[in-house]
């Protein structure tokens, strides 16, 4: 089975995300822990992300991604905005242990004049800070498209990042596929020699999820702009070979196309319709 879903709003809850999800053809979903834009959570119902839990287990959804706010900054010069990071990570992976055995996902942060070799290692230092043992949840590091002072643009910084992580077993890495193809990686004529790389680099075992989205821009143009499934210069071709290809396919795949729900649905029902599994 194809494991895909896009990303929901949770404003109305848990259960609610769940059903909107089954409602639209997905087995899984992605959703923000708190307002993407801002810094404060909505307070927990443990009752909603139970039952949650028991209507995922019941309609045998795929693992789940819980994304962190686009104003996380795990590298920024400034230490009020680490701090910031530090404790907004902290608080979402507590309540992720309501969701055991799920992920979340956040994206590596701007080194913003530090340079990339500061901005790896106060990003290893902000999550050595808030790893636990004990923790039930694997926290992603996602690919990233280069632009501007970002730090993830390549395998490698990923890779210094991790080697760096004392708890790195917690650790995996999500792929978007319009970050890597802006980040100059040829997914569309070579994805068996990308592939190569990111195991060389990384190992395919930390790779948890793939973001599935087309590109608005060629490749290595470092933009970050998303395009709808087949409506961009990766094109629905080289999206129909990642999600049959045999080293991903039992990966989730998460849409994060510029559409609403219901263009969602007929995007994961193309997919479904070419997946050959």
């Amino acid at each position: 089975m194809l494991n895909i879903g896009c990303h929901l709003s949770s404003a109305k809850g848990y259960l609610n995300m769940g059903k909107t999800a089954l409602s639209i053809g997905a087995n899984t979903f992605q959703y923000f822990t708190r307002n993407p834009r801002g810094s404060r959570a909505k307070a927990v119902n443990p009752a909603d992300i139970a039952a949650l839990v028991s209507f995922a287990q019941e309609h045998q959804f795929a693992t789940l991604l819980a994304h962190a706010p686009y104003t996380l900054n795990a590298c920024a010069a400034d230490e009020g905005l680490r701090e910031f990071a530090r404790n907004a990570m902290q608080e979402d992976l507590a309540t992720m242990d309501l969701l055991p055995g799920n992920l979340y996902n956040f994206h590596p942060g701007n080194h913003v004049k530090q340079g990339s070799e500061k901005g790896i290692e106060r990003i290893a230092e902000t999550l050595n800070q808030i790893l636990r043992p004990d923790q039930k949840t694997t926290v992603l590091l996602e690919t990233m498209s280069g632009k501007g002072t970002e730090v993830g643009r390549s395998f490698e910084e990923l890779r210094a990042i991790l080697d760096r992580v004392t708890l790195s077993d917690l650790m995996g890495v999500c792929i978007d596929t319009c970050h890597i193809f802006d980040a100059g990686y040829d997914i569309v004529n070579d994805l068996d020699g990308v592939l190569k790389q990111f195991d060389q680099v990384i190992g395919l075992d930390r790779l948890k999820v793939i973001h599935l989205n087309d590109s608005q821009n060629p490749i290595g143009s470092h933009k970050d702009r998303h395009a709808r499934i087949g409506e961009g210069y990766i094109g629905l071709d080289a999206l129909v070979r990642i999600i049959n290809h045999p080293l991903l396919c039992h990966l989730p795949f998460i849409l994060e196309t510029p559409n609403e729900t219901e263009g969602h649905a007929k995007e994961i029902e193309l997919l479904r319709g070419l997946y050959l599994g």
